[in-house]
């Protein structure tokens, strides 16, 4: 790990990142951004994150832990306002109203920040504050859906990991304020800063895909049936093997027509369906290690380039090479590039989204 420059005046100078905490917030979305923010500054970027509430008062979080604040959200005015303003979330958010004096501090504290962001369901604050009319959010995919029911004014991406429209940015659940954090520095700083906080936190410095792409094991509801139990764990620790509708329903005793119904209630797709996520997934993980297009097409069940070519683009939006070329370079927009579109979830289905621009601003 690369030694950091403790106490020098380039973070005591920069960029002011103010993260506002509350009752219930999740302490991996305050803390994700202050370390991405906070080792951007070690390593002799320009930026100064800080802690504040409401009232300076501490907070309790999810978990029980007493976190401080460094200041009051009313005192970050004038010459003290941040220049970035990152609003976490909470559990409780998509359940009802924000919290008493959150949005009137989201609200006082947007207007003079240049740059504002949320982690997770932090996305809720901005909305009861306005700042998301007429833009594009996103949230926890499990709480998209809700997000644009309370607002229908946002165009909600439910499988982008983080979306910028104009100085306002949201980002998916939890870790994903990590990705979001890191794209603003390199927007800020470049892409060898940010590339070294990433190699510092042990992180991508930008995740392929959208939240879609988590586990396919982890996204499937555990079926009911008990030799359909068997298939699908069959299927995930051999994608490779002949996984053909007519195979699976002989190897289970079924029709095929009747194991094709299972499978619908059951798991949400087809036979065919959930084999092709299951192989998408292994090539996924061959080319992160290094293999070739060719050798993932194969040893992932999928078989020919061309093949393995479509089912990315149906179910990551991306071709193979692109993807593999993610893990040789940064792959973070600056600030006029924009993010490739999503598609749909391959099990579930989904929106697709659009571009997302990062602005540069400046300190």
């Amino acid at each position: 790990m690369r030694e950091r420059q403790r106490g020098g005046g380039a973070a005591r100078d920069g960029r002011s990142v103010a993260v506002l905490v509350y009752d219930g917030v999740r302490l991996m979305d305050v803390a994700a951004p202050l370390e991405v923010f906070g080792t951007a500054g070690a390593l002799g970027g320009r930026y100064a994150p800080l802690v504040c509430s409401v009232d300076g008062s501490p907070v309790r979080t999810a978990t029980g832990t007493l976190l401080g604040a460094d200041a009051a959200a009313t005192d970050l005015t004038g010459r003290a306002a941040p220049h970035t303003l990152v609003v976490p979330g909470s559990d409780d958010l998509p359940l009802g109203p924000p919290p008493d004096g959150l949005t009137d501090a989201v609200a006082a504290l947007a207007a003079a920040a240049p740059r504002v962001a949320s982690v997770c369901t932090g996305a809720f604050a901005l909305g009861a504050a306005g700042l998301l009319d007429g833009r594009r959010a996103t949230t926890h995919w499990r709480h998209a859906a809700a997000l644009a029911r309370r607002h229908p004014r946002t165009a909600v991406e439910p499988d982008a990991i983080f979306v910028a429209d104009g100085r306002v940015c949201t980002s998916a659940g939890v870790t994903a304020g990590i990705d979001l954090a890191l794209a603003l520095v390199e927007a800020d700083e470049g892409a060898d800063l940010a590339r070294e906080v990433a190699r510092d936190l042990v992180v991508f410095l930008r995740r392929p895909g959208g939240q879609s792409q988590f586990s396919v094991a982890a996204r499937t509801p555990v079926p009911r049936h008990e030799a359909l139990r068997d298939l699908v764990r069959g299927i995930a620790a051999d994608p490779a093997a002949d996984h053909a509708p007519a195979a699976l329903a002989a190897r289970c005793g079924l029709s095929t027509r009747h194991l094709t119904r299972l499978f619908r209630e059951q798991v949400g797709t087809t036979p065919a369906g959930y084999v092709e996520a299951v192989r998408v997934e292994a090539a996924q993980a061959l080319l992160e290690a290094g293999g070739t297009v060719t050798a993932a097409a194969h040893r992932s069940g999928i078989g020919s380039d061309e093949s393995l070519r479509r089912a990315f683009l149906r179910h990551l939006g991306v071709t193979p090479s692109a993807y593999r070329a993610r893990f040789r370079t940064s792959g973070v927009p600056g600030a006029h590039d924009t993010l490739p579109r999503k598609v749909a979830h391959p099990i579930q289905g989904g929106d697709t989204g659009g571009p997302a621009v990062l602005p540069t601003l400046a300190p």
